[in-house]
């Protein structure tokens, strides 16, 4: 039986001498009942398929699990860029193929650099596929099934003075192509039956990469305890964001649900860790990176704030049912915001100053200029550093108290949820050696947080549709503006409640302890 649950983008090897019987013995092997006499099998299609694969030199972009290719054959030829996985898809971006062969197209170039660094992108490999496409049909020409039945060639090519692997490898696949999710579960079943095999299978270009695919594999996490070197703690976490602000590039300009929030989040918990852990880094080399993590931080929080109001009030609106025709209007108005906000996030993707910030988060990582703090024991140094983040936090809430209401408390609250945020980073920054003690720690400032945040959006909120009604051009759209704002301050009473009960938690001497 297969080695995994077949579906679309499930292969199945198998060697030249397999005999692919009719799909429709495969949906009987599979165990379903006998198909609809309507369903037939059209006749196979032969295809061939070249695909060159491009990479850096020392292949960067395979190590990031991002692929570039060009297709010739086939239903979709042209240029592909295929992001690293997330939550089980991966990011596409399609162009047509064009007339150069060998030069990358600038908008593709630009979307990888992140990760190429803006080295020269070279054809590094070739893969040709003979293919036998065969489909399953209802009576409405509705495809439940598409199989292929490949034969691959793939060869290296030769790249900065290595010489191409002229006889390469070759073998034959059964790959599930797409159709109904149950359709393909019976013949992937049925092929099973056979004998055949299916699993996560090494890709064509990991194939005849072979070692050097291997050798650019992400590094293994190191084995961190509290009597490790402070230093060291501290940079796994600092290379994970790093990592992350990398990860989420390719999301984040695709605009890809929470991509944007991810890599805000990445940015500020490096941020963080650079303020908190300050003592363990020369001030000189750290203290221009926070201010540039700073400006990112902000670019990426524009479009994400615009991204937040649009789906707010549009699930406000999806209750509202009195909202009426102007909903459709301020639903459109705040999507051009956010398209707005967007659009000028890409830009500074694009831009220089953010390709610098990144070759100085490599260079911090790559050479740490660590004090000698950093070299002292984690068990040692870290905790009192984390109990520092509290005191902040401590400090501006205490000071909010002192106003009721009102712009400043409002400004208070924002700069506590700001700290609360950074101690809750810190916490979880050295869980891995600190277990249950930094946990219970970061999970009571995340609260605290997310108590200070809601007040925050709400502030924000009210803010932005004051503005939107002073500007509409629509007297509906007004209304519904003003309308909106009133349920907003409705819903302070159960932020302040929340607030309460958070930092209530937070305050406790158990939580805080371990700190000290």
């Amino acid at each position: 039986m297969p080695s995994v649950q077949p579906g679309a983008g499930t292969a199945f090897e198998t060697d030249d001498a397999e005999e692919l019987p009719p799909l429709l013995e495969l949906v009987h092997a599979g165990g379903a009942a006998d198909p609809a006499s309507a369903v037939t099998e059209g006749g196979p299609v032969r295809q061939k398929l070249v695909a060159t694969y491009f990479d850096t030199p020392d292949l960067r972009l395979t190590a990031a699990g991002v692929t570039v290719r060009r297709r010739r054959g086939g239903d979709d030829a042209g240029w592909q860029l295929l992001g690293a996985a997330r939550g089980g898809a991966r990011p596409e971006v399609t162009l047509p193929p064009g007339r150069g062969t060998r030069t990358v197209p600038a908008r593709i170039r630009a979307m990888v650099r992140v990760h190429g660094g803006g080295a020269a992108l070279v054809p590094v490999a070739e893969v040709t596929t003979e293919r036998s496409l065969r489909r399953l049909v209802d009576a409405t020409g509705a495809v439940l099934a598409e199989v292929a039945d490949d034969r691959v060639a793939a060869r290296r090519l030769p790249v900065d003075g290595r010489e191409a692997d002229d006889a390469g490898t070759a073998w034959r696949e059964i790959r599930l192509v797409d159709g109904s999710a149950e359709v393909l579960g019976e013949i992937g079943a049925g092929l099973g039956e056979r004998g055949l095999t299916a699993g996560p299978a090494a890709s064509a270009l990991h194939r005849v990469l072979g070692g050097d695919a291997r050798g650019a594999a992400a590094r293994r996490p190191e084995k961190l305890k509290a009597r490790s070197a402070a230093g060291a703690v501290v940079l796994a976490h600092v290379r994970e964001q790093v990592d992350q602000i990398r990860a989420q590039d390719l999301p984040a300009r695709l605009d890809l649900p929470d991509a944007v929030h991810r890599m805000r989040v990445a940015t500020r918990r490096l941020r963080s860790a650079l303020t908190t852990f300050a003592p363990l880094f020369e001030a000189a080399v750290v203290r221009p990176l926070r201010g540039e993590l700073t400006w990112l931080a902000a670019e990426l929080g524009a479009a994400r704030d615009a991204e937040v109001l649009r789906d707010r009030v549009a699930a406000v609106l999806a209750a509202d049912d009195e909202a009426g025709p102007a909903a459709e209007q301020v639903l459109a108005e705040l999507g051009r915001a956010h398209r707005a906000a967007h659009d000028r996030l890409l830009a500074d993707l694009d831009g220089e100053r953010y390709h610098r910030l990144l070759a100085a988060l490599d260079e911090l990582v790559g050479a740490p200029p660590t004090t000698d703090r950093a070299a002292g024991r984690a068990k040692e140094e870290l905790p009192r550093l984390v109990g520092r983040s509290f005191t902040a936090v401590r400090r501006l809430v205490e000071q909010a108290d002192a106003h009721p209401t009102g712009p400043a408390r409002d400004e208070l609250l924002h700069a506590a949820r700001k700290k609360a945020k950074a101690a809750r980073y810190a916490g979880e920054s050295v869980e891995r050696v600190f277990g249950d003690d930094a946990g219970a720690f970061a999970r009571a400032m995340e609260t605290l947080q997310e108590a200070l945040g809601e007040h925050q959006d709400s502030v924000l909120t009210r803010q932005r549709l004051r503005e939107l009604a002073a500007t509409t051009p629509s007297t509906g759209a007004a209304f519904l503006y003003g309308r909106l704002h009133a349920l907003e301050e409705a819903r302070g009473a159960g932020h302040r409640r929340r607030l309460a009960d958070a930092w209530k938690a937070a305050r406790r001497t158990s939580v805080r302890r371990w700190t000290r």
